[in-house]
């Protein structure tokens, strides 16, 4: 297992084709049959990303993985997490593969595992060492996010139940929740 930094300002901006067209570039050099991906991000939270770096490396994307069932030779078999129950699919490889939280439960790194990945030394690739045109960063988005805003902030009330006893104090409370209709 090995990681790569990708990293460089051209990227800055990238919507969805462009930072498929990196991760696609960089996916290319390794020696690798299966891409892992997430379901979604939290930036854009579009869900594409995966779809879209099989399409530019011509693979077979798998969409919902919440299981991987085994790889015998040259083909991947999964089971799918899907609202009309869960569905086996095999592929040949290679792959790209978005998973759902069900794949596993995430383990957590020992103190020496930390130390140790505090300690490695992270390969950097940038649009040069990928030899990406200039189809990646703001200016090739066809999106435009200049007018992200956050939501207004809600207004509450904080009321304080007191009384000369615990009953009180709920029959107070029980009485509030009922008239809001939370009960």
């Amino acid at each position: 297992t090995s990681a790569i930094l990708l990293n460089d300002d051209s990227f800055a901006g990238s919507g969805g084709q462009g930072t498929a067209r990196i991760l696609a570039a960089a996916i290319k050099q390794q020696d690798a049959s299966i891409a892992l991906f997430g379901k979604r991000s939290i930036d854009g939270d579009t869900g594409m990303t995966p779809i879209m770096v099989a399409r530019a490396l011509g693979w077979t994307p798998l969409t919902y993985v919440s299981a991987i069932k085994s790889i015998d030779g040259d083909t991947i078999t999964v089971e799918r997490t899907l609202e009309q129950g869960v569905q086996t699919v095999s592929a040949e490889l290679p792959v790209v593969i978005s998973v759902v939280k069900e794949i596993n439960e995430p383990r957590y790194p020992s103190f020496m595992g930390i130390r140790k990945a505090n300690r490695a030394k992270i390969p950097v690739l940038t649009a040069a060492d990928l030899d990406i045109d200039g189809a990646v960063g703001a200016d090739s988005s066809k999106v435009d996010w200049s007018a992200i805003t956050m939501p207004p902030a809600r207004v509450t009330e904080t009321e304080m139940i007191t009384g000369d006893s615990p009953a009180e104090i709920a029959e107070q409370l029980a009485d509030r929740l009922m008239a809001e209709k939370v009960i």
